[in-house]
């Protein structure tokens, strides 16, 4: 496993800051400065995903889905997410409180969700991703818009499995860092349920108190893996499938379909237990 630290470019569009006498209560100038930063950082972010990969997507799959068949047990897609699933993935990013947030991301892939999580922070909230590919993890460490991200935001990416981090060998309610955020990649009806359940009990245990996890599975699944993998693969998702919507109907917010997906597939939103702060 290795965690660092990546760093924004040096170029990226300087950090406005607010003293505590005027913070929420920005002059018009200082309005209008904010607005402009917004869109340089905005423009330089497209301007640095088109000049690599000719298109937002295209680069993306590209590396996709060459790793995708290799690993396909692991990425469990052969394309990256569209543009409406990356926006219900992100949901909980952009509907915020007041102050710094932590976001974790686990199975990042090439970066679609990673790249718009970048977008939407603001300064002072950290994003940890976590991708156990290593040629993934590569594509995010040299990414343009990540390193366009503005300044203020940290960033850390963590190669490795989730259930490898330190973490997730604390004691309960002991990890160093909770998150208010979790977005989850993961292909769970690819895995053994011991380790579905595993994951989403850590992923209880690092949600701050009335945090919020997002994760999504493909439509139709179910009956594809009966009738094309033989009777014991199918009972294996079906058996996932069950404890997915026993953990939904725990703790979850509600659902959205995305048709304009490939495949479509269902976005989840779920909150952890307490109040949130």
């Amino acid at each position: 496993m290795t965690t660092e630290q990546l760093h924004p470019s040096p170029d990226s569009p300087p950090q406005q800051h607010s003293s505590p006498e005027t913070h929420g209560q920005e002059s018009v100038h200082d309005q209008h400065s904010t607005h402009d930063t917004h869109d340089t950082h905005s423009s330089r972010a497209r301007q640095a995903t088109h000049s690599t990969h000719g298109s937002p997507y295209g680069g993306d799959r590209l590396l996709f889905l060459p790793e995708a068949l290799r690993t396909f047990h692991d990425t469990g897609a052969l394309a990256p997410s569209g543009p409406a699933l990356v926006n219900a993935l992100v949901v909980s990013a952009t509907s915020r409180p007041n102050r710094p947030i932590s976001v974790l991301e686990v199975g990042a892939g090439t970066g679609v969700v990673t790249r718009r999580l970048a977008q939407v922070l603001r300064p002072g909230d950290r994003l940890h991703v976590v991708e156990a590919n290593p040629r993934f993890a590569d594509r995010l460490r040299e990414d343009p818009v990540l390193a366009a991200r503005r300044p203020g935001v940290g960033l850390r990416l963590s190669t490795c499995r989730v259930e490898e981090l330190p973490e997730a060998a604390a004691p309960t309610g002991a990890a160093d860092e909770r998150y208010d955020v979790i977005v989850s990649g993961l292909p769970f009806t690819n895995f053994e349920p011991a380790l579905v359940r595993r994951i989403l009990d850590l992923y209880l245990r690092l949600l701050a108190p009335g945090g919020e996890l997002t994760y999504f599975g493909y439509l139709g699944t179910t009956t594809a893996r009966t009738l094309t993998s033989g009777p014991r693969r199918g009972a294996r998702h079906r058996a996932v499938v069950r404890l997915l919507r026993r953990f939904e109907a725990t703790y979850g917010l509600g659902e959205r379909t995305v048709w304009r997906n490939l495949p479509p597939a269902r976005a989840h939103l779920l909150r952890s237990p307490g109040p949130y702060s």
